[in-house]
């Protein structure tokens, strides 16, 4: 009987310790979303802007150069969340797709929301315990917008907050903390989205941030870029092989514009600036709390944004400053051009100056690949869903209430963050747009067909020239019928597409009809 006794109290004890171990094995996850911030925005990737956080993280983390978003806001949040295709999952509906937050909610963890949603309903019907932000696609920094909410209820833009002014970014920060403090005091697990609306325009900023930077782009666009490119390439985030794309047609030479016009586009680049400084230090704010309440270590942090730069030229006013709230300032292709350096085009297309990313990854107690090393295994925002499952040992649903979920598109991405090669995808499908504005691409390994508006399929092998300057399509028409063949196979079973949107591309370069430079 003794015996008995201690063989049920030895399994017992072996229960619990498995059970501490399966749980302090899975850590709490910090998923940061930066808007229209691009590929080179951040000093760790090749920028002169001042973003000593994030860049820590990376130099104690994991850097990948080959990270896609979808290039547009909304279908990158869609493909976040579900980790599918955009009208896979039924596009801001979600109506074939679950939620990392309701999928880790099963698992034990915590879920909170900081900001920017941009999809339907909101956060609180798709599993988030706690939400904070706005439902639009963009707001005033300074005073806000109207579809503010808090946990499900009309929230109303004070003119100050927690002491000081109102700003967007300290608040999506603010209540980031009060969402991570609940999580501790309650020894929870938590999955925390952060998403910041920053650096997407209007162009606003604190004055004395903007003041920082003053007289730092008086040499213009065409100079940084060239200077981005460089510690890109001498950091090792980049290879040489990878030419630099020249500056296009519709963006003019810095040397051409007047002193007038050469003034006024430093001084919005200067906000910019300024906005993604104030988003790094708030981010810092966010690391210290972790480091306050000892879950730094077992705290995976990834941070990344949702598209490239963005080239849509939509200032209202030159003279009204930017540190106001009746601003409205934005930078066009010209400084988005920069911004994407070493890559073609912006936001919306699906070049590669379109749907590249940063993504860093950092967790100390995780994070087996060495630190601050950089990989160049082509993962994509669909794989983001996947990673939490695995880390946080759930289970992918097959329905929640009356929605049928689509199988899970996205990869995991764990072995390549313990450093290891993982099996990734055989093909990558992008898309954005509707009719004559549609931008497609499809990868598969090295090789990439993309069609920009509608224009003809070009054909690129990115292990050689991922910066897209060498078009093979003439060389290789075999390869682009195959892979053509399957984009709109792709396009029809799983994306859903129907109508215009399955138009063939035409046999011409794409129009791109930018704004051309004028006052």
């Amino acid at each position: 009987m003794k015996y008995a006794v201690r063989v049920m109290l030895a399994l017992a004890c072996a229960c619990l310790i498995s059970f501490s171990t399966y749980a302090d094995k899975r850590p709490n996850i910090l998923l940061i979303m930066a808007d229209d911030l691009g590929y080179s925005d951040l000093g760790s990737y090749g920028s002169e802007i001042e973003t000593p956080v994030l860049d820590s993280l990376a130099n104690q983390g994991l850097r990948f150069s080959q990270f896609y978003n979808t290039a547009k806001c909304h279908s990158s949040r869609v493909s976040l969340m579900t980790g599918l295709y955009c009208d896979q999952a039924g596009s801001s509906s979600l109506s074939r797709g679950a939620t990392i937050a309701e999928v880790l909610k099963t698992a034990g963890y915590n879920t909170a929301i900081s900001d920017k949603w941009h999809l339907g309903k909101q956060p609180t019907d798709y599993g988030f315990d706690r939400y904070w932000g706005h439902l639009s696609g963009m707001t005033n920094f300074f005073s806000g917008n109207d579809t503010f909410r808090y946990d499900g209820k009309v929230w109303d833009v004070p003119k100050t907050l927690n002491g000081r002014p109102f700003y967007a970014t300290y608040g999506i920060t603010d209540f980031a903390l009060e969402f991570m403090d609940e999580a501790a005091q309650e020894d929870d697990l938590f999955f925390l989205y952060v998403a910041y609306n920053a650096p997407h325009y209007p162009l606003q900023a604190p004055k004395k941030d903007i003041e920082k930077y003053d007289g730092w782009y008086d040499h213009g666009w065409d100079i940084l870029r060239q200077e981005r490119y460089k510690r890109q390439i001498e950091s090792g985030l980049l290879p040489a092989k990878w030419k630099l794309s020249p500056r296009p047609d519709h963006v003019p030479s810095w040397d051409s514009l007047s002193d007038e016009d050469r003034q006024w586009e430093a001084d919005r680049m200067e906000v910019f600036a300024a906005m993604v400084d104030v988003m790094d230090r708030d981010i810092g704010r966010l690391v210290q709390s972790l480091k306050d309440k000892g879950e730094y270590e077992n705290t995976l942090i990834l941070f990344l944004s949702d598209n490239g730069a963005c080239p849509f030229e939509r200032t209202t006013d030159r003279t009204l400053k930017p540190w106001t709230a009746e601003s409205f300032w934005t930078y066009d292709m010209s400084w988005a051009h920069a911004g994407n350096t070493p890559f073609r085009l912006y936001k919306q297309n699906q070049h590669e100056g379109g749907i590249s990313t940063p993504l860093i990854a950092h967790w100390p107690k995780g994070l087996k690949a060495k630190a601050g090393s950089v990989t160049d295994q082509p993962g994509h925002i669909i794989d983001i869903m996947a990673t939490c499952l695995e880390l946080a040992k759930a289970d992918y649903p097959k329905q929640i209430d009356e929605r049928i979920i689509d199988p899970l598109e996205g990869k995991s991405l764990v072995r390549v963050l313990k450093g290891k090669q993982r099996k990734g995808h055989e093909t990558l499908y992008f898309h954005f747009g509707e009719g004559k504005k549609v931008d497609r691409a499809l990868r598969q390994g090295p090789w990439k067909i993309v069609s920009a508006k509608m224009g003809r399929w070009e054909l690129y092998n990115l292990d050689d020239d991922r910066t897209e300057l060498n078009d093979l399509a003439s060389q290789y028409p075999e390869r682009v019928k195959t892979m053509e063949a399957e984009w709109f196979r792709i396009a029809k079973e799983k994306d859903r597409l129907s109508g215009t949107s399955l138009k063939p591309v035409g046999n011409e370069a794409p129009k791109l009809n930018f704004h051309k430079y004028q006052k």
